[in-house]
């Protein structure tokens, strides 16, 4: 399967490496390889994530890697990175774009 990022997933990982940089570098550019690495594994294991728990809907799925929730929408020649978030906040709709609409279609 083709894994696709949104902008604001994209956003969300350079904001929280960015941060992470400001004390340890080293360690930003790890967490970056490695969420990478996780999300590679999308592509052979879609459904390998959990449902989001705010939404429960099947296409609506998510991964933690350590702190970071990795949400993403499972389609059906793809997986969407919809948005990246702390473990501890809850997904808001609008970070979902179009999967709000409940669609599971694909482009």
């Amino acid at each position: 399967m083709k894994i696709k990022w949104s902008p604001l997933a994209i956003e969300r990982l350079s904001t929280i490496a960015e941060w992470i940089a400001a004390d340890r570098p080293d360690a930003a550019d790890r967490l970056v390889e490695e969420v990478f690495a996780a999300i590679k594994r999308l592509g052979q294991f879609p459904k390998s994530g959990r449902e989001v728990p705010e939404f429960q809907r099947p296409d609506l799925r998510e991964i933690i890697y350590g702190k970071y929730r990795i949400i993403y929408r499972v389609r059906k020649n793809s997986v969407e990175i919809l948005t990246i978030r702390h473990s501890l906040q809850l997904l808001d709709e609008h970070e979902l774009g179009e999967a709000a609409s409940g669609s599971t279609t694909d482009e």
